[in-house]
């Protein structure tokens, strides 16, 4: 039963990220993203990582998604209906980079895979806290100074020109 649910929730992660790049409207893009990420958590609690899925709800679906939705209403960014979406020539180098990179990960998996699967454990929220933030932690700092400058830069951009 779980690995019926696993499956519907891929094709759901699947499509709606599709749906969310190909998507003109931002607003609606952003909608598209966000029922990825739900999906997405959906998947980590099926893998028996809850805290993970936790933390993809409340920071990717939550907080970034209101972050760029800001963004995007404070940027107004006009008519997207009379938008050209990208030829055929755009889309190539990112179709090639995806395949390269769908062949490298099913050669790693294919390589690795069934004599890791034994190694990998399960850690609590403590354990995982402790790594992230004593191990990790300049590197968690210098990711909030980034998100801090990415939203003061859309801040700059944004501000309305007084004539």
């Amino acid at each position: 039963m779980e690995q019926i649910f696993f499956y519907i929730l891929a094709a759901i992660v699947l499509v709606a990220t599709l749906l969310a790049i190909t998507e003109k409207h931002a607003v609606h893009a952003i909608v598209f993203l966000a029922t990825s990420f739900f999906a997405l958590a959906g998947i980590f609690y099926l893998l028996g990582a809850p805290l993970i899925a936790v933390f993809e709800v409340i920071i990717y679906a939550g907080a970034i998604m209101v972050l760029f939705l800001f963004v995007i209403m404070m940027l107004d960014m006009g008519q997207p209906d009379k938008a050209r979406g990208p030829s055929v020539k755009q889309w190539l180098p990112a179709l090639l980079l995806g395949a390269v990179i769908l062949g490298a990960m099913s050669v790693l998996f294919a390589i690795n895979f069934p004599e890791n699967l034994a190694k990998w454990s399960y850690t609590d929220a403590r354990q995982f806290s402790q790594v992230l933030f004593r191990r990790y932690g300049v590197a968690v700092e210098v990711i909030s100074l980034q998100l801090l400058f990415a939203l003061v830069g859309a801040m700059y951009l944004g501000r309305r020109k007084l004539p």
